[in-house]
């Protein structure tokens, strides 16, 4: 069973991504955070095996927060999924560890393909 960590500030958002990843075999979701705080204190509490990040938040951006995450903790699998789906977001991503990076209005089914890999 993996663990998964959901990072996003949007509610909508955790909500269709929870609901996609618990039909999904495998997969357990083991938190949300919607924050970069949040997120963080998430993952030293919860230990998940794979983390679902966003790169826009309220304060820290979910790029810091990846680069800290991969920092503290490099085997946990993070996939960013963005709206903002650019280039030098996609270099700077997987540049600072993503396993991942997708756009959540064009593939935002690929997290559930990559999670239960």
């Amino acid at each position: 069973m993996k663990n998964v960590l959901i990072v996003d500030d949007s509610a909508l958002v955790r909500q269709r991504l929870s609901a996609l990843l618990a039909e999904a075999p495998g997969l357990r979701i083991v938190g949300e955070a919607a924050s970069a705080a949040g997120a963080l204190s998430a993952v030293q509490r919860l230990a998940p095996d794979a983390v679902v990040l966003d790169i826009r938040m309220p304060g820290v951006s979910g790029i810091e927060v990846l680069e800290r995450i991969k920092a503290d903790h490099p085997n946990i699998l993070v996939v960013m999924l963005t709206n903002y789906d650019f280039d030098h977001y996609r270099r700077q991503c997987l540049a600072s560890g993503a396993d991942y990076f997708f756009n959540k209005a064009r593939e935002f089914e690929r997290v559930v393909d990559v999670l239960t890999r």
